[in-house]
Protein backbone atom coordinates (compact mmCIF):
# COMPACT_ATOMS: atom_id res chain seq x y z
CA UNK A 1 0.00 0.00 0.00
CA UNK A 2 2.86 2.55 1.00
CA UNK A 3 4.91 1.65 -1.83
CA UNK A 4 1.05 2.25 -4.09
CA UNK A 5 1.46 5.39 -2.60
CA UNK A 6 4.81 6.31 -3.61
CA UNK A 7 4.75 5.73 -7.00
CA UNK A 8 1.73 7.70 -7.63
CA UNK A 9 3.25 10.51 -5.66
CA UNK A 10 6.60 10.88 -6.86
CA UNK A 11 7.94 13.67 -5.27
CA UNK A 12 6.85 12.64 -1.98
CA UNK A 13 9.15 8.85 -2.41
CA UNK A 14 11.94 11.89 -3.46
CA UNK A 15 12.07 13.66 -0.73
CA UNK A 16 11.68 10.24 1.47
CA UNK A 17 14.13 8.50 -0.38
CA UNK A 18 16.73 11.68 -0.11
CA UNK A 19 17.49 12.00 -4.08
CA UNK A 20 16.03 12.45 -7.62
CA UNK A 21 16.29 10.31 -9.97
CA UNK A 22 17.93 9.73 -12.60
CA UNK A 23 21.18 10.04 -10.63
CA UNK A 24 24.15 10.83 -12.70
CA UNK A 25 27.64 9.58 -12.30
CA UNK A 26 28.75 7.54 -8.95
CA UNK A 27 26.66 7.38 -6.17
CA UNK A 28 27.71 7.33 -2.52
CA UNK A 29 25.29 5.81 0.18
CA UNK A 30 25.30 8.42 2.76
CA UNK A 31 23.90 7.98 5.96
CA UNK A 32 20.68 9.77 5.82
CA UNK A 33 19.93 7.56 2.45
CA UNK A 34 20.66 4.21 4.52
CA UNK A 35 17.07 3.09 6.39
CA UNK A 36 16.98 0.21 9.07
CA UNK A 37 14.36 -1.59 10.98
CA UNK A 38 13.80 -4.79 12.92
CA UNK A 39 13.08 -7.97 11.12
CA UNK A 40 10.61 -10.70 12.14
CA UNK A 41 13.41 -12.26 13.80
CA UNK A 42 14.15 -8.72 15.34
CA UNK A 43 11.03 -8.55 17.20
CA UNK A 44 10.66 -11.82 18.71
CA UNK A 45 14.35 -11.02 19.99
CA UNK A 46 12.91 -7.64 21.50
CA UNK A 47 10.41 -9.43 22.93
CA UNK A 48 12.45 -11.84 24.58
CA UNK A 49 14.31 -9.63 26.29
CA UNK A 50 11.37 -7.78 27.56
CA UNK A 51 10.09 -11.14 29.16
CA UNK A 52 13.99 -11.68 30.43
CA UNK A 53 13.69 -8.38 31.81
CA UNK A 54 10.55 -8.67 33.86
CA UNK A 55 11.36 -12.16 35.33
CA UNK A 56 14.35 -10.53 36.28
CA UNK A 57 12.74 -8.22 37.92
CA UNK A 58 10.14 -10.12 39.43
CA UNK A 59 12.34 -12.65 41.06
CA UNK A 60 15.37 -10.25 41.59
CA UNK A 61 17.68 -11.96 39.53
CA UNK A 62 21.41 -10.67 39.08
CA UNK A 63 22.34 -13.02 36.64
CA UNK A 64 19.31 -12.62 34.61
CA UNK A 65 19.72 -8.41 34.42
CA UNK A 66 23.13 -9.69 33.23
CA UNK A 67 22.01 -12.03 30.57
CA UNK A 68 19.17 -9.30 29.10
CA UNK A 69 21.77 -6.47 29.14
CA UNK A 70 24.38 -8.76 27.75
CA UNK A 71 22.00 -9.96 24.59
CA UNK A 72 20.47 -6.18 24.53
CA UNK A 73 24.26 -4.88 24.21
CA UNK A 74 24.65 -7.32 21.07
CA UNK A 75 21.66 -6.41 19.26
CA UNK A 76 22.54 -2.82 19.77
CA UNK A 77 25.95 -3.39 18.09
CA UNK A 78 24.77 -5.55 15.62
CA UNK A 79 22.32 -2.87 14.51
CA UNK A 80 25.00 -0.79 14.28
CA UNK A 81 27.10 -3.10 11.86
CA UNK A 82 24.18 -3.81 9.31
CA UNK A 83 23.97 0.24 8.67
CA UNK A 84 27.47 0.06 8.60
CA UNK A 85 27.57 -2.32 6.00
CA UNK A 86 25.44 -0.54 3.84
CA UNK A 87 26.50 2.92 4.44
CA UNK A 88 29.53 5.21 2.21
CA UNK A 89 29.40 2.74 -0.73
CA UNK A 90 29.55 3.81 -3.88
CA UNK A 91 27.59 3.00 -6.43
CA UNK A 92 28.14 2.71 -10.22
CA UNK A 93 26.64 1.71 -13.54
CA UNK A 94 28.37 -0.04 -16.81
CA UNK A 95 27.62 -0.43 -20.31
CA UNK A 96 24.17 -2.30 -21.01
CA UNK A 97 24.58 -4.14 -24.50
CA UNK A 98 21.47 -3.52 -26.38
CA UNK A 99 18.92 -6.40 -26.83
CA UNK A 100 15.95 -7.43 -28.97
CA UNK A 101 12.56 -6.81 -27.71
CA UNK A 102 11.45 -9.82 -25.91
CA UNK A 103 15.13 -10.54 -24.32
CA UNK A 104 16.24 -9.76 -20.96
CA UNK A 105 18.58 -6.54 -20.62
CA UNK A 106 21.94 -7.31 -18.55
CA UNK A 107 22.30 -3.69 -16.69
CA UNK A 108 25.66 -3.89 -14.84
CA UNK A 109 26.09 -2.25 -11.12
CA UNK A 110 29.54 -1.72 -9.89
CA UNK A 111 29.20 -1.50 -6.14
CA UNK A 112 32.85 -0.07 -4.35
CA UNK A 113 33.21 -0.68 -0.51
CA UNK A 114 35.35 2.46 -0.22
CA UNK A 115 36.34 1.00 2.83
CA UNK A 116 38.90 -1.18 4.65
CA UNK A 117 36.36 -4.06 5.92
CA UNK A 118 34.33 -6.73 4.02
CA UNK A 119 31.15 -5.84 2.94
CA UNK A 120 28.83 -9.15 3.56
CA UNK A 121 25.71 -10.59 1.85
CA UNK A 122 24.66 -7.12 0.12
CA UNK A 123 21.27 -7.87 -1.95
CA UNK A 124 20.47 -5.76 -4.80
CA UNK A 125 16.94 -5.92 -6.40
CA UNK A 126 15.65 -4.91 -9.17
CA UNK A 127 12.40 -2.99 -8.10
CA UNK A 128 10.36 -3.06 -11.31
CA UNK A 129 11.32 -6.60 -12.04
CA UNK A 130 12.08 -8.57 -8.64
CA UNK A 131 15.18 -9.78 -10.53
CA UNK A 132 17.91 -9.67 -7.93
CA UNK A 133 21.36 -10.73 -6.67
CA UNK A 134 23.21 -11.31 -3.19
CA UNK A 135 26.90 -11.00 -3.38
CA UNK A 136 29.96 -9.67 -1.13
CA UNK A 137 31.87 -6.77 -1.83
CA UNK A 138 36.04 -7.32 -1.06
CA UNK A 139 37.40 -4.57 1.28
CA UNK A 140 38.52 -1.34 -0.64
CA UNK A 141 37.55 -3.48 -4.00
CA UNK A 142 34.53 -3.86 -6.42
CA UNK A 143 32.16 -6.23 -6.83
CA UNK A 144 30.06 -6.80 -10.10
CA UNK A 145 25.76 -6.93 -9.87
CA UNK A 146 24.26 -8.29 -12.72
CA UNK A 147 20.75 -7.60 -13.44
CA UNK A 148 18.07 -9.21 -15.84
CA UNK A 149 15.44 -6.80 -16.51
CA UNK A 150 12.37 -7.62 -19.23
CA UNK A 151 12.70 -5.57 -22.16
CA UNK A 152 9.29 -6.18 -23.95
CA UNK A 153 9.34 -3.64 -26.15
CA UNK A 154 11.63 -1.39 -28.54
CA UNK A 155 12.90 2.14 -27.51
CA UNK A 156 15.23 2.96 -24.71
CA UNK A 157 14.68 1.11 -21.71
CA UNK A 158 15.50 3.16 -18.26
CA UNK A 159 16.94 0.57 -15.23
CA UNK A 160 14.59 1.85 -12.77
CA UNK A 161 15.07 1.56 -8.78
CA UNK A 162 17.16 -0.42 -7.57
CA UNK A 163 17.22 -1.71 -3.74
CA UNK A 164 20.40 -2.91 -1.90
CA UNK A 165 20.06 -4.44 1.48
CA UNK A 166 21.99 -6.11 3.75
CA UNK A 167 20.95 -8.04 7.38
CA UNK A 168 24.21 -9.01 8.26
CA UNK A 169 25.46 -10.09 10.99
CA UNK A 170 22.47 -11.04 13.02
CA UNK A 171 19.62 -10.99 10.83
CA UNK A 172 17.72 -9.23 13.55
CA UNK A 173 17.66 -6.08 11.67
CA UNK A 174 17.51 -4.69 7.96
CA UNK A 175 19.11 -1.92 6.46
CA UNK A 176 18.42 -0.84 2.69
CA UNK A 177 19.09 2.16 0.22
CA UNK A 178 17.49 2.69 -3.19
CA UNK A 179 19.17 3.94 -5.71
CA UNK A 180 18.12 4.96 -9.64
CA UNK A 181 21.49 5.76 -11.65
CA UNK A 182 20.82 7.12 -15.31
CA UNK A 183 21.32 3.80 -17.13
CA UNK A 184 19.67 2.80 -20.12
CA UNK A 185 19.65 0.33 -22.44
CA UNK A 186 18.86 0.05 -26.44
CA UNK A 187 16.08 -2.49 -27.18
CA UNK A 188 16.10 -3.26 -30.80
CA UNK A 189 12.38 -4.55 -32.57
CA UNK A 190 11.54 -8.11 -32.42
CA UNK A 191 13.19 -9.68 -35.26
CA UNK A 192 10.58 -11.44 -37.71
CA UNK A 193 12.46 -14.11 -39.31
CA UNK A 194 11.67 -14.34 -43.32
CA UNK A 195 13.59 -14.32 -46.82
CA UNK A 196 15.40 -11.22 -47.96
CA UNK A 197 13.29 -9.35 -50.44
CA UNK A 198 13.89 -10.25 -53.88
CA UNK A 199 15.71 -6.74 -55.30
CA UNK A 200 13.85 -5.73 -58.54
CA UNK A 201 15.13 -2.60 -58.88
CA UNK A 202 18.93 -3.42 -58.58
CA UNK A 203 18.50 -6.74 -60.54
CA UNK A 204 17.49 -4.21 -63.45
CA UNK A 205 20.55 -2.62 -63.36
CA UNK A 206 22.50 -5.87 -62.87
CA UNK A 207 23.85 -4.70 -59.20
CA UNK A 208 23.02 -8.63 -58.37
CA UNK A 209 25.06 -10.52 -61.07
CA UNK A 210 28.50 -8.73 -60.70
CA UNK A 211 31.13 -10.74 -62.16
CA UNK A 212 33.28 -10.88 -58.65
CA UNK A 213 35.31 -13.89 -57.47
CA UNK A 214 33.84 -16.70 -55.57
CA UNK A 215 31.22 -17.50 -57.33
CA UNK A 216 31.14 -21.12 -55.95
CA UNK A 217 30.94 -20.07 -52.97
CA UNK A 218 27.68 -21.03 -51.27
CA UNK A 219 26.57 -18.12 -48.56
CA UNK A 220 22.82 -19.11 -48.10
CA UNK A 221 19.25 -19.10 -49.47
CA UNK A 222 16.99 -16.07 -51.40
CA UNK A 223 13.43 -15.90 -52.51
CA UNK A 224 13.80 -17.93 -56.14
CA UNK A 225 13.41 -15.32 -59.17
CA UNK A 226 12.31 -15.84 -62.74
CA UNK A 227 15.47 -14.79 -64.10
CA UNK A 228 17.24 -17.33 -62.29
CA UNK A 229 19.13 -19.98 -63.44
CA UNK A 230 17.37 -23.40 -62.69
CA UNK A 231 20.63 -25.15 -61.50
CA UNK A 232 20.33 -22.23 -58.62
CA UNK A 233 17.15 -23.32 -57.72
CA UNK A 234 17.76 -25.45 -54.01
CA UNK A 235 15.57 -28.48 -55.20
CA UNK A 236 15.93 -30.57 -51.55
CA UNK A 237 14.74 -27.10 -49.94
CA UNK A 238 11.72 -26.60 -52.58
CA UNK A 239 10.66 -30.35 -51.62
CA UNK A 240 10.32 -29.31 -47.07
CA UNK A 241 8.45 -26.56 -48.10
CA UNK A 242 6.84 -25.96 -50.96
CA UNK A 243 8.66 -22.39 -51.50
CA UNK A 244 10.73 -21.67 -54.72
CA UNK A 245 14.57 -21.01 -53.42
CA UNK A 246 17.71 -19.87 -54.96
CA UNK A 247 20.95 -20.63 -53.66
CA UNK A 248 23.15 -17.61 -53.08
CA UNK A 249 26.46 -17.67 -53.71
CA UNK A 250 29.51 -15.04 -52.57
CA UNK A 251 29.68 -13.46 -55.64
CA UNK A 252 26.14 -12.50 -55.77
CA UNK A 253 26.00 -11.81 -51.69
CA UNK A 254 28.84 -9.06 -52.51
CA UNK A 255 25.87 -6.67 -54.36
CA UNK A 256 24.33 -3.63 -52.89
CA UNK A 257 20.43 -4.27 -51.38
CA UNK A 258 18.24 -1.61 -49.97
CA UNK A 259 15.79 -2.81 -47.14
CA UNK A 260 13.08 -0.18 -48.10
CA UNK A 261 10.10 0.71 -45.67
CA UNK A 262 7.88 1.43 -48.66
CA UNK A 263 8.63 -1.89 -50.06
CA UNK A 264 6.55 -3.81 -47.28
CA UNK A 265 2.98 -4.69 -47.66
CA UNK A 266 0.91 -1.48 -46.41
CA UNK A 267 -1.69 -3.32 -44.48
CA UNK A 268 1.21 -4.05 -41.97
CA UNK A 269 1.42 -2.30 -38.89
CA UNK A 270 3.65 0.16 -37.62
CA UNK A 271 5.48 -2.47 -35.33
CA UNK A 272 5.06 -5.35 -37.32
CA UNK A 273 6.85 -3.12 -40.49
CA UNK A 274 10.01 -2.99 -38.23
CA UNK A 275 10.12 -6.77 -37.03
CA UNK A 276 9.94 -8.02 -40.89
CA UNK A 277 12.88 -5.28 -41.56
CA UNK A 278 15.01 -6.28 -38.12
CA UNK A 279 14.74 -9.68 -39.70
CA UNK A 280 16.24 -8.44 -43.16
CA UNK A 281 18.97 -6.96 -40.99
CA UNK A 282 20.24 -9.75 -39.79
CA UNK A 283 19.52 -12.05 -42.65
CA UNK A 284 21.75 -10.11 -44.44
CA UNK A 285 23.93 -9.38 -42.47
CA UNK A 286 24.61 -13.28 -42.26
CA UNK A 287 24.38 -13.73 -45.81
CA UNK A 288 27.42 -10.87 -46.66
CA UNK A 289 25.12 -8.61 -48.59
CA UNK A 290 26.32 -5.02 -48.93
CA UNK A 291 22.64 -3.64 -47.38
CA UNK A 292 21.22 -0.24 -46.89
CA UNK A 293 18.03 1.13 -44.69
CA UNK A 294 15.04 3.29 -46.12
CA UNK A 295 12.70 4.33 -43.41
CA UNK A 296 10.44 7.54 -43.82
CA UNK A 297 13.05 10.52 -42.81
CA UNK A 298 16.24 8.03 -42.69
CA UNK A 299 18.14 6.29 -45.28
CA UNK A 300 21.30 4.17 -44.06
CA UNK A 301 23.83 3.86 -47.01
CA UNK A 302 24.39 0.29 -48.08
CA UNK A 303 27.18 -1.29 -46.28
CA UNK A 304 28.26 -4.31 -44.30
CA UNK A 305 29.65 -5.51 -40.63
CA UNK A 306 28.58 -5.09 -36.98
CA UNK A 307 28.62 -1.19 -37.15
CA UNK A 308 26.49 -1.39 -40.09
CA UNK A 309 24.22 -3.46 -38.46
CA UNK A 310 24.07 -1.48 -35.13
CA UNK A 311 23.34 1.33 -36.78
CA UNK A 312 20.38 0.20 -38.94
CA UNK A 313 19.02 -1.73 -36.01
CA UNK A 314 19.34 1.45 -34.06
CA UNK A 315 17.24 3.52 -36.20
CA UNK A 316 14.65 0.74 -36.60
CA UNK A 317 14.37 0.63 -32.50
CA UNK A 318 14.57 4.67 -32.12
CA UNK A 319 11.67 5.33 -35.25
CA UNK A 320 8.58 7.24 -33.86
CA UNK A 321 6.74 7.50 -37.70
CA UNK A 322 3.41 6.22 -37.92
Amino acid sequence: MINALLDRHPRIANWIYGFTPPERGTVTLVHRRVYIVPTQLGWLFALTLAILLVGSINYALSLGFALTFLLAGMGLAGMVHTARNLARMAVSVGRAEPVFAGEAAQFRLYLDARAAFDRPAILARHLRSRSQMVLDVPAAGLAEVVLAVPAPARGWLPLGRVMLETRFPLGIFRAWSYVEPDARCLVYPRPERSMLPAPAAESSRGALRSPTPGNDDYSGLRAYQLSDSPRHVAWKAVARSEDMLTKQFMGEAAAELWLDWARLAPQLAVEQRLSRLAGWVLEAERSGVQYGLRLPGVEIAPGRGELQRAACLQALALYNGT
